[in-house]
């Protein structure tokens, strides 16, 4: 049986972006501060049980500190979007013909002519005027408002899920090889972890994977440069 193509049901990957800004940040930050505080401590010459000491610290701070920077900022982006409908709401109630051709004047400059836009502006003004007002005018949709507790608990779960495969990898590798070892199962960790971004997104799975792939291994060189410099001097 063959099937409409017009009616085939599309996937908008846009809708995700609350969420999944979260959750990437979240998994990326998890894997690099730990992986490159685990090869910091390592690089200084820590033992074992200091390093694995270390990770676990920083899985816990750096949750936490995720929860909270992700809760703050969203925060405040949600009371700029609030602030932003109080205002349209007031206008709406003070001047409403004001607004009724500013929204006429919206749609004219999207190519509509001066009496279609007219009637168009009414006929969505008459089912609900602020959201007409909020998503044309403002680009505000009242059901995609910024949710800070949604963004703050998948950022934390996130970050911590995705710190434990440094953790992981300290304890099943060698002491004699636990840098290399960490930084390899990392790295592959993050290339794996772009590219799964990249997918859900739509991006280039490549080019997703490489982004964060690069910046992770600066992240860890830098930090084994330091633990090496300071494990010497103090030594």
């Amino acid at each position: 049986m063959n099937r409409d193509p017009q009616r085939r049901r599309e996937v908008h990957r846009s809708k995700r972006s609350g969420w999944l800004r979260a959750a990437v940040l979240g998994a990326d930050d998890g894997i690099v501060s730990t992986a490159s505080l685990i090869i910091g401590v390592a690089a200084a010459a820590g033992s074992k049980h200091a390093i694995l000491v270390a990770g676990i610290a920083g899985l816990v701070a750096g949750s936490m500190s995720m929860a909270v920077g992700e809760y703050v900022s969203v925060s405040a982006q949600r009371d700029s979007q609030q602030a932003d409908i109080e205002i349209e709401r007031k206008e709406l109630a003070n001047a409403p013909g004001a607004e009724l051709n500013e929204l006429a004047m919206i749609y004219m400059k999207r190519g509509l002519e001066k009496d279609l836009a007219m009637q168009v502006a009414k006929q969505l003004s008459s089912r609900n005027r602020l959201d007409s007002h909020l998503r044309d005018e403002l680009g505000i949709e009242i059901s995609a408002l910024a949710r800070p507790l949604q963004a703050a608990w998948i950022s934390a779960a996130s970050f911590a899920s995705f710190a434990a495969l440094p953790i992981a990898a300290l304890i099943v590798v060698p002491q004699s090889v636990d840098i290399l070892g960490t930084a390899v199962i990392s790295l592959i960790s993050l290339a794996a972890l772009g590219a799964f971004g990249g997918h859900l997104g739509g991006a280039p799975l490549v080019r997703a994977a490489l982004r964060v792939t690069i910046g992770g291994g600066i992240a860890m060189a830098g930090t084994a440069l330091i633990g090496r410099l300071l494990g010497v001097s103090i030594g």
